[in-house]
């Protein structure tokens, strides 16, 4: 029997350190991650206002970097941030921020690179990608803007072995995408953030030597 039967906040605490695990050992989202070490630890399903929000458990992956995974987690981390700055000069006309795991410094071993893109017309990113001999795979998903009835297009391929995920939004939705998080770091960023964000993680590198 699970030790939290009657400790809400204890229960989500030991859901988001089992869930931190799969993400950074496995690679699994966050929804996947903390609905299955919900059952691995409760043996059955848990509804939604018992299980921790994405904040928890995104902490309890950077605790878990640094404990297990300090010899090979950030080198890991700032070759998908390079990676991602040449990706989003190549893709710059069509307006790329970069957002997840990569942003947040809690990228890993199996961790894509997420890019949303702020252009009016999927079909020239599609023909910009063709053009470029990249294969891709087109989705849809629904699309997180409130007031955005229509499906979101997701293009989706392999970019010098890394996997890579494009989020097609509309141009003006830019505006909004800008938000910081409740506790104020940036969702997402663009190339000069990025870059900037580089430069001074090797500054802090640089002083720490």
């Amino acid at each position: 029997m699970n030790q939290y039967p009657h400790d809400t906040d204890g229960l989500r605490a030991e859901i988001a350190i089992a869930a931190a695990r799969m993400i950074a050992e496995d690679g699994a989202d966050y929804s996947t991650a903390k609905r299955k070490a919900a059952r691995q630890i409760l043996g059955t399903a848990v509804h939604g206002d018992m299980l921790p929000d994405n904040a928890q458990i995104e902490e309890e992956v950077r605790a878990y970097n640094e404990l297990f995974l300090a010899d090979s987690q950030p080198q890991r981390l700032l070759q998908l941030r390079q990676l991602a700055c040449r990706l989003m000069q190549e893709l710059e006309r069509f307006n790329p921020y970069i957002s997840g795991a990569v942003v947040n410094g809690t990228a890993g071993e199996h961790s894509d690179i997420h890019l949303q893109l702020f252009y009016d017309n999927p079909k020239d990113v599609e023909i910009f990608l063709l053009n470029k001999n990249v294969n891709f795979e087109v989705s849809e998903e629904q699309n997180p803007r409130p007031r955005r009835m229509e499906a979101m297009e997701v293009i989706s391929f392999m970019w010098q072995g890394e996997g890579v995920m494009l989020s097609l939004y509309a141009q003006d939705d830019v505006r909004g995408a800008l938000k910081a998080k409740p506790d104020g770091k940036p969702q997402r960023l663009s190339l000069a953030g990025l870059q900037a964000l580089i430069a001074a993680d090797g500054a802090q590198t640089t002083a720490e030597s």
